[in-house]
């Protein structure tokens, strides 16, 4: 579905995007991990047509991001962080805007629009003005006309920015909807572990190189730092502490005396993490639960991204 090869945006001597290469297939969500400056909306920019890469190139269904925009552009939906809307214009008026560009007769507009509003949840709002949408509608709104031509791949930068809990979970269901259609849909996001929840596959950018990519749950295995382990005490949360910091597998150690609870990440074997729970059991301390966790997404982050500013630095 989408082949990139060598992917490179350079401006002088400075790499917004290095060498990117990368294979995503159809059906996929694929989402993009990075700090603000990784690359992330580069990489968007260039598979949308909306920029030139210094060298490389990138095929969408076959056909090249520079040799043929214009067949790209009718594959792909895209949603931009930051976009515009035509606020003295209703809902209606801006999607049949959007359709007629994309030259969807007046039958099919009248067709399709009605359902990318029951789909976005705005059916409600269709002869509003969008000046007095809320943020999030205007989100929804904005993926709607991403939607208005029926493409088979979706580039979603950042779609939940900018937005409050709720809406966010309400773009995130989403997404999850128009997984079941089988998009093929290209995320990315600072909030990690919803992209956890939400793609298949993830790929890690940083100052413009892709350091990891591959299954989400593969990655959290491959990248974290030991186990992480959560106990949790009926009394004396800070003797616990103090006596799982004494050993010198145990590390990142975080209490919520609150709950009565320490995580922490344990770089030993199975054996010596039978060892440790024996140990404090031997201590007297108050231990009401032990459990194994799965790493989230930003500890994931975190440890590949440290990793590479250390191989670079040796290099």
């Amino acid at each position: 579905m989408i082949e990139i090869q060598g992917l490179t945006k350079k401006y002088h001597d400075f790499y917004a995007l290095n060498d990117l290469t990368l294979t995503i297939n159809e059906g996929v969500v694929f989402g993009f991990v990075g700090s603000n400056g990784a690359g992330k909306s580069t990489a968007f920019s260039i598979l949308s047509t909306l920029l030139k890469p210094t060298t490389g190139d990138a095929f969408i269904n076959g056909k090249s991001v520079k040799k043929s925009p214009a067949t790209v552009r009718k594959q792909i939906g895209y949603m931009p962080d930051f976009f515009g809307v035509y606020d003295q214009l209703t809902v209606d008026e801006y999607l049949h805007f959007y359709a007629a560009s994309y030259q969807l007769t007046s039958k099919e507009r009248q067709q399709r629009i009605p359902e990318m509003l029951a789909l976005v949840n705005l059916t409600h709002k269709r002869y509003e003005y969008v000046d007095v949408l809320s943020r999030g509608m205007k989100q929804r709104l904005c993926l709607a006309r991403a939607m208005i031509h029926n493409p088979s791949i979706l580039i979603l930068d950042e779609p939940a920015s900018g937005l409050d809990p709720r809406a966010r979970i309400e773009m995130r269901e989403i997404i999850r909807h128009l997984r079941s259609f089988g998009k093929t849909i290209l995320i990315s996001s600072h909030i990690l572990p919803e992209l956890a929840e939400m793609c298949d596959e993830i790929g890690v950018l940083d100052e413009g190189k892709l350091i990891a990519h591959g299954n989400v749950t593969a990655i959290q295995q491959q990248f974290a730092k030991g186990t992480r382990l959560a106990v949790r005490v009926t009394y004396g949360v800070e003797e616990a502490q103090q006596f799982f910091e004494r050993n010198p597998l145990v590390s990142n150690m975080h209490i919520s005396t609150k709950d009565m609870l320490l995580t922490f990440d344990f770089s030993g074997t199975k054996i010596e993490q039978t060892e440790l729970l024996r140990e404090a059991m031997l201590h007297d301390l108050a231990i009401i639960s032990y459990t194994q966790e799965n790493h989230n997404l930003e500890d994931v982050f975190m440890a590949i991204t440290e990793g590479a500013k250390e191989h670079d630095s040796m290099v």
